[in-house]
C-alpha cells in the first residue's frame, strides 16, 4: 500500500511541475513515479491508512488557510519592520515545547515556522524547537509559544498524526 501511495504522489508532484498532460508526459512520469516508490517507500510512508482518511484531507486545507493567513500578517509584520526608520526589531532564540509525536508533524510545524517571515525553526531537539524569532514579544514560554505555533500544531495535529 505504500508503494501506491508514494507512487500517486510522486505522479502529482511530476505532473505539476511538468504542466503538460500528454501521453508521453504520463508515460515519462509514470517510470519516474515508479523508480521512486520502489526505492523509497520503504523508508516513507509508516501507516499509509491515514492517506486514504478524507477527514485529513478537510482539515489540511483548514490548515492551509490559517497557515496562509499567518504568513501574509507575518510579511506586513517584517515589512512594517524593515521599512520603519527605527527599525523596531527585538531579536531573540526562543524556546518552544511541541506536544506533536510523530516526525513528520514535528517537520511540517518546523516548516511552517520556518516559512512564515520573521522565524526560522533552528534546532528541533526532542519536543523542543528553537526559534530564531526577529521580535521577541513576551519572555513568557507559555505565551510566546502560543504567538509562534499558534493554530499550525493545532490542525497539524488533526491531520498528520
Amino acid at each position: 500500500m505504500r508503494y501506491v501511495a508514494l507512487f500517486i504522489l510522486a505522479l502529482i508532484f511530476w505532473m505539476l511541475i511538468t504542466f503538460r498532460i500528454t501521453l508521453s508526459n504520463i508515460i515519462v512520469g509514470s517510470v519516474a513515479a515508479i523508480l521512486c516508490s520502489v526505492i523509497f517507500a520503504p523508508y516513507y510512508f509508516h501507516g499509509v491508512h491515514k492517506f486514504l482518511q478524507p477527514h485529513r484531507y478537510y482539515w489540511f486545507c483548514i490548515y492551509l488557510f490559517f497557515f496562509i493567513i499567518a504568513c501574509v500578517k507575518a510579511n506586513f509584520d517584517v515589512a512594517y519592520r524593515v521599512l520603519h526608520p527605527a527599525m523596531p526589531i527585538r531579536p531573540g532564540i526562543v524556546k518552544v515545547k511541541t506536544t506533536l509525536k510523530s516526525e513528520f508533524a514535528k517537520t511540517l510545524l518546523a516548516n511552517s515556522i520556518t516559512m512564515t517571515p520573521g522565524t526560522i525553526t533552528v534546532d528541533i531537539i526532542n519536543d523542543d524547537f528553537y526559534i530564531h524569532w526577529i521580535y521577541v514579544k513576551s519572555e513568557d514560554p507559555e505565551v510566546y509559544t502560543k504567538m509562534i505555533t499558534g493554530k499550525f500544531e493545532k490542525y497539524i495535529k488533526r491531520f498528520a498524526e
